[in-house]
């Protein structure tokens, strides 16, 4: 495993300024979101488990997954949570030409279009309108970005990773990443996918108690 940033750098942030990385500190908000969903074997736990907690999340889902799940997309929209475009086949920007990269995201935007059009998906009281974008593996060149921009996505990235989806670590060491570095304001990114669920499982529930013992409150994220 390459290395990464648990604890996202303010210089980092610093660098790419129209980018999303931290809410203002002062609401006593936390920002959990979920990337590479949905998928029936691990989404649906996760939804349970928000519910539990009475928390909303923000899921940046892969096109061709909400094609291959439908239903368990509806339940995501229909239980208040917010979406966001992670391209439609997970593509990694550093390696993938900007015409090719930018079709794909339209190409998201089309199932969307979808879903929304069909009555027995989604129901007039439901709206997968949004702007939201966060790029998979969070590689994206300035081309790719100044595009997507362009086209009035807001591109959120995180200030602390969970790294549920690192084999060389322990499902303990996943936990620690986040609540040592999760404060108010913070966006933390977990992954409703099979690589990731056995941390996710172990590490999820104990964030969402740290939370709820701290009194802030699970938002979502909502188109900017």
């Amino acid at each position: 495993m390459k290395p990464y940033f648990v604890k996202t750098p303010k210089f980092v942030q610093r660098l790419f300024p129209k980018r999303t990385w931290v809410f203002p500190y002062n609401e006593n908000k936390v920002y959990l979101t979920f990337d590479d969903g949905p998928i029936p074997q691990v989404t649906p736990w996760v939804l349970d488990l928000l519910k539990e907690y009475n928390a909303k999340a923000t899921f940046f889902c892969i096109g061709d997954n909400i094609n291959k799940h439908p239903n368990v997309f509806k339940r995501l929209i229909s239980e208040g949570h917010s979406i966001g475009n992670h391209t439609y086949h997970h593509l990694n920007g550093w390696k993938t030409k900007s015409e090719k990269y930018i079709d794909n995201c339209d190409k998201f935007g089309e199932i969307l279009k979808q879903i929304q059009n069909d009555k027995s998906t989604i129901n007039d009281q439901q709206s997968t309108t949004n702007n939201l974008f966060r790029p998979p593996f969070g590689k994206l060149t300035s081309p790719q970005s100044k595009l997507l921009q362009k086209r009035g996505y807001k591109i959120i990235m995180w200030d602390v990773l969970s790294a549920d989806f690192d084999s060389q670590i322990t499902k303990e060491k996943c936990l620690d990443n986040v609540l040592k570095n999760i404060r108010p304001g913070s966006i933390v990114v977990f992954h409703d996918s099979l690589k990731s669920e056995e941390k996710l499982r172990y590490a999820l529930p104990k964030v969402l108690e740290f939370i709820r013992d701290n009194k802030w409150k699970c938002a979502r994220i909502k188109c900017l």
